[in-house]
């Protein structure tokens, strides 16, 4: 079994609250990932990053102060695009960077190749990838950079080379 991460790409980290052009710019790269991998037989599964009223209460609100991604806000829904390849598939809404939910999946599941995409690469890119690699050492972790977008090209730069160091694949 060889699965898709889709991390977070929700309207508040496309063009909300959040968003950049970059983001912006990747979305059709990601749409084109999707479809290919479910047409090759992968599992797509999705993240989403899911805060409540109080964000601004939580550490990440008070190190981040940008309310974001809201439990059923417009913000927090997949990009309307990227949300028509979701419907089918399993999401996880994670409360912080990575998703310990997602990495227990996997292990249940031990797939061959888990490759991931999505917003933002030095944020929650690269914690679910490490995330990942702890929880399976042996599994093969890829990560597009063509499909993935940082809160600047220096710190998307910093967060590939960190995943490179940590032995992902990155191309």
């Amino acid at each position: 079994m060889n699965v898709l991460v889709v991390v977070d790409m929700q309207n508040d980290f496309v063009c909300g609250s959040l968003g950049s052009t970059a983001a912006q710019k990747i979305v059709p790269n990601v749409i084109e990932k999707i479809k290919r991998r479910k047409a090759e037989g992968w599992k797509v599964v999705f993240t989403l990053d899911t805060h409540g009223e109080n964000y601004l209460d939580t550490r990440e609100g008070r190190l981040l102060p940008v309310v974001h991604c809201v439990k059923n806000t417009v913000g927090w829904r997949l990009e309307k695009n990227v949300q028509e390849l979701a419907n089918d598939c399993e999401t996880f809404e994670k409360p912080t960077f990575g998703s310990i939910a997602l990495a227990r999946e996997m292990q249940a599941g031990n797939p061959q190749t888990i490759e991931i995409v999505g917003l933002c690469t030095d944020i929650c890119v690269v914690s679910n990838a490490l995330v990942l690699k702890a929880a399976l050492p042996e599994t093969e972790i890829c990560v597009d950079s063509s499909c993935c977008a940082g809160t600047s090209e220096k710190s998307h730069a910093a967060a590939l080379d960190t995943m490179r160091s940590c032995q992902i694949t990155v191309y």
